[in-house]
């Protein structure tokens, strides 16, 4: 069964219709609150939770193909049922001040959250992730195995939240973007960071609209290439109340290009004689997904690693002042065809809240904590992050049928994204041999 959509296709009759898009469903819970205000107080209760000593133990996912029952130990399963405790007590409030159903959502939570564990474990293969195939990838494989190959049950579809879990993620993720840190790695990939992300956000969009893709689709299709993969892909959707079959899009773009781009620009890199530290922040601006990049980045050496590292995490760094940019500048043209100006009251409405939670943690941990609470909680928060996260790309794949996405615009948001990402590969060569080759400022000493 197909449901007819208004402007952007269809969804696919196996997942709730309210799924369709990122915004929030109208009535008395959606006025008093709404998801992205739920977002931030639940992300921001876990951040002080965790500040004030709840802390439970990290679990370790990885294993080789030896030692398989090291995935298995108890105290990591331990580990993670605490972590899944504390996340569905959480959550599970967020959905009842929501208006939601909190019964079918405790029904269903559990083997959301089973799945999106299978996925860490898998992904915590050494082999794996020697390739850069992050638990991200796996997650969203999982998801789509499930959803194209056999069917969601409908007691599992009330915890099926994709917009929920990664909007408390990216409120949890500003714990781990601390602007000092970055200005002390090195003010030279804050300065890549802003030049590619501002020439190849303007170049991929205006690539997407040449070859006549709607205006939503070029917004996420930019930010993606531009800034940092598959999270600015869903902060610019929220950002912009979003198609999310669009953004199942783009994150199955996302994550397939980055495979193939972590064995052949290390490669490149190496046949050209590009010096490691330029190499390294070549791929660092390139590679649009973390663990791509760390590993790519491994490859070429330390000083390779620690300059693509920098430069990914100052991209990174810029998600939550892009998505404010870009939530302003949507409310802004989105009144080009009407005769009023659009209000201040306009603008806060269309703006995505859970961008303040992001920014709002990024500063505290950057300027108010200090330096001892910051590094003590910083694995645990990451670690919470990326439980979000995982609950969130698995959500993605669960909803999405992969037969859609193949025949999506005849093909020409695809193209879009692998042109810009050929137009980011060149520019960001050129900005990083001029800003790590020496030739201006001295080669930082990674």
């Amino acid at each position: 069964m197909r449901v007819a959509l208004p402007r952007h296709g269809y969804v696919t009759g196996h997942a709730p219709e309210r799924k369709g898009r990122m915004t929030e469903p109208p009535g008395r819970s959606a006025r008093f609150a709404p998801e992205d205000w739920v977002s931030v107080w639940q992300g921001w209760a876990l951040i002080l939770l965790v500040l004030v000593g709840v802390r439970p133990a990290i679990p370790d996912f990885s294993w080789t193909a030896a030692r398989l029952a090291d995935a298995f130990s108890w105290g990591d399963v331990a580990a993670a049922l605490a972590i899944g405790i504390l996340l569905v007590a959480a959550s599970a409030a967020g959905i009842r001040l929501m208006g939601g159903l909190t019964k079918p959502y405790l029904i269903g939570f559990p083997a959301v959250f089973v799945l999106a564990w299978a996925a860490r474990l898998v992904a915590g293969n050494d082999a794996l992730r020697q390739w850069g195939i992050s638990y991200v990838i796996v997650a969203l494989v999982l998801g789509l195995l499930i959803s194209n190959l056999g069917a969601v049950p409908t007691w599992m579809r009330e915890a099926i939240r994709t917009e929920y879990y990664i909007k408390t993620g990216l409120v949890i993720l500003g714990t781990n973007i601390v602007f000092g840190e970055i200005l002390q790695a090195g003010l030279l990939g804050v300065a890549q960071a802003l030049l590619v992300v501002l020439v190849v956000w303007y170049l991929c969009y205006r690539i997407a609209r040449r070859l006549r893709v709607d205006d939503e689709f070029a917004t996420m299709l930019a930010s993606a290439v531009s800034i940092c993969g598959v999270s600015a892909a869903i902060a610019t959707c929220g950002a912009i109340a979003g198609d999310r079959k669009k953004l199942s899009y783009v994150t199955s773009l996302v994550l397939i290009v980055a495979v193939p781009m972590t064995v052949v620009m290390p490669w490149v890199v190496e046949l050209l004689g590009i010096p490691a530290i330029v190499g390294g922040a070549w791929l660092g601006g390139t590679i649009d997904t973390s663990g791509a990049v760390v590993a790519a980045g491994e490859i070429l050496g330390d000083s390779a690693l620690n300059a693509a590292v920098i430069v990914k995490f100052s991209q990174n760094a810029l998600l939550g002042v892009a998505a404010f940019a870009i939530s302003l500048w949507w409310a802004l043209r989105g009144q080009e065809d009407s005769d009023t100006r659009p209000t201040a009251r306009v603008i806060w409405d269309r703006f995505p809240k859970f961008v303040l939670g992001f920014i709002t943690a990024s500063l505290v941990f950057s300027f108010v904590l200090g330096t001892e609470l910051v590094d003590s909680t910083g694995a645990l928060m990451k670690e919470i992050r990326t439980w979000w996260f995982a609950l969130a790309f698995l959500c993605i794949g669960l909803e999405t049928r992969f037969r859609d996405l193949v025949s999506m615009d005849q093909g020409r948001p695809a193209a879009a994204f692998l042109l810009g990402q050929a137009a980011n590969i060149v520019w960001t060569l050129l900005v990083a041999t001029i800003l790590f080759g020496g030739a201006i400022f001295a080669v930082p000493d990674l």
